[in-house]
């Protein structure tokens, strides 16, 4: 029987080894990429039947890697496999062209359940967050995901503002993403201005009411 083959798209190198290693020989893993430019150089050079890719990624994300693909690659099936559970994210990927999208919870086993579901053309998600495009969807089926205020933001103030939300301290946050707490502070004071909120608290709510958090 032919394996499915797949591209491992992460910018986090230990975490692709991770995977490999999770996914055995149940698939074969025909090419690897850490950035929004590898990763469109490796997927057209390989073909492979279904890309794992991150949402984050240096040089852009994961949508850019599906604007630049998914229409002239129909052939090749994009399942999202990224830490975050946001809203914004899911519903973003999604309409860009992945069939799926699944968190970095998953076991080995449902990883290659996902992958073989995608591949046969299956829409695949982590519970919580099929409501998410159910949601989105239903409601405005054809608009685009866009939101002025939060494109303001870089790809790393997000990533704190999403943790400052949840109730991360400063020091909690820099431990996560592996920065210092002064650049915490450095990128909660940039998104309190770029929002122009005055203070963790309405940041915390301006977050839920995007369901962000």
């Amino acid at each position: 029987m032919t394996l499915l083959r797949v591209v491992l798209v992460d910018d986090h190198r230990m975490f692709r080894t991770g995977v490999r290693a999770e996914l055995g020989d149940a698939v074969d893993i025909v090419g690897e990429a850490e950035d929004v430019e590898s990763a469109v150089a490796t997927i057209t050079a390989t073909r492979p039947d279904v890309v794992l890719l991150d949402v984050h990624l240096p040089g852009g994300d994961g949508r850019a890697v599906l604007d630049a693909l998914a229409a002239r690659m129909p052939e090749v099936k994009f399942l999202a496999l990224s830490v975050s559970d946001a809203a914004e994210d899911v519903i973003g990927v999604i309409r860009a062209g992945a069939r799926g999208y699944v968190t970095k919870t998953i076991t080995g086993p449902e990883l290659v359940s996902a992958l073989t579901r995608v591949a046969d053309g299956d829409a695949v998600f982590s519970p919580r967050l099929a409501g998410f495009v159910l949601d989105a969807f239903a409601n405005s089926p054809d608009a685009p995901v866009v939101d002025e205020d939060l494109d303001r933001l870089t790809q790393r103030e997000r990533e704190v503002l999403r943790l400052i939300a949840r109730g991360f301290t400063y020091r909690e946050v820099a431990a996560e993403l592996f920065i210092s707490v002064k650049t915490v502070e450095t990128h909660v004071s940039a998104v309190l201005r770029k929002l122009q909120l005055s203070n963790r608290h309405e940041l915390s709510r301006w977050a839920a009411a995007r369901r962000l958090v």
